[in-house]
């Protein structure tokens, strides 16, 4: 089992993150065709997001007067699994706007830009700006980007970054950013929908990615804590876990399996069988875009299909 985002992408430090690692793969890109940049004219600002997800987002507010570099971006690609590179480091020793998650899950972009010597970037940690914290006695939900209020927020913020590298476009920042945010309306009433048809239904996941759509939909996760923190983290899961998670499958007691398909492995594989052997839809998502989505229409795509695994 690959080691988690989090503790991969931890690894990567200073001078040293220009080695290769083990058993990592790179990709650089953004935007729905996966390129290494966006279009943009020679004065577009340069900005730098940890994952094409934000990439993404970035591209949409700022439009043609961004240049826009993902650090990780295939889609085929385990984000687990990561390799950083020259062209990294040179991307954010340029960068104006830089996007990291934040949670611990991208602290390499922090360590890569104070050895690359830019200390003048705008820096938009996404989870300090959901406000999202750790529940009492329990663990981040890192995975902001499946909230869609902090998405908001997270897009306001992006807009109002750019807005100081480019004070000349500022308002048009600002006016992509509400469009961007008016579209994010339709997912939240999907969810609204869900909860409405299904609240107090119980679901499986075999990471906690997609937890904040969940929770939204009004759903209930029936998974042991210790099977997805184990996976996250990419520790073995103790035969007794599998047991009790598998047992939610042959005993019928949820209603879809919610499956990170970046992350699969021995365990997660058996959990997926077990499901699809009970006649329980599993509900596929990712952790970065796939090929050919944005992500509006990535996140459009993640909701509906949980409606209708619940519907069936």
């Amino acid at each position: 089992m690959p080691p988690s985002p989090s503790r991969c992408l931890a690894l990567i430090t200073g001078a040293a993150s220009l080695a290769l690692l083990a058993g990592c793969g790179s990709s650089s890109g953004s935007g729905s065709d996966g390129s290494a940049q966006s279009p943009a004219s020679s004065s577009a600002v340069p900005v730098v997001a940890s994952t094409n997800v934000y990439g993404d987002i970035a591209r949409q507010i700022g439009g043609d007067h961004v240049e826009v570099t993902s650090v990780i971006s295939d889609p085929s690609q385990d984000p687990h699994s990561y390799e950083a590179n020259t062209q990294n480091q040179l991307a954010l020793s340029k960068a104006k706007v830089v996007i990291e998650n934040g949670g611990g899950y991208d602290d390499f972009i922090a360590k890569m830009l104070k050895s690359g010597g830019n200390s003048s970037a705008e820096v938009i940690n996404a989870v300090k700006v959901s406000g999202r914290t750790a529940p009492k006695g329990g663990e981040l939900n890192e995975h902001v980007w499946y909230d869609f209020p902090s998405v908001a927020k997270i897009a306001d913020s992006i807009a109002s970054a750019l807005g100081k590298a480019d004070p000349a476009n500022a308002a048009a920042f600002t006016k992509n950013a509400d469009t961007f945010k008016a579209k994010l309306k339709p997912l939240e009433a999907k969810e609204a929908q869900i909860k409405k048809e299904h609240g107090g239904d119980a679901v499986a996941i075999t990471e906690p990615v997609p937890l904040y759509v969940i929770e939204a939909s009004g759903l209930v996760n029936k998974t042991p804590a210790e099977f997805s923190e184990a996976i996250e983290e990419g520790d073995d899961v103790s035969p007794k876990i599998l047991q009790e998670t598998l047992a939610l499958f042959t005993g019928k007691q949820v209603k879809a399996l919610v499956y990170n398909e970046q992350t699969s492995g021995p365990q997660t594989d058996k959990v997926e069988q077990a499901s699809r052997a009970a006649g329980i839809p599993v509900v596929p998502v990712t952790e970065t875009l796939p090929k050919g989505k944005d992500y509006l229409g990535w996140m459009t795509a993640n909701v509906d299909a949980l409606a209708s695994a619940l519907d069936k």
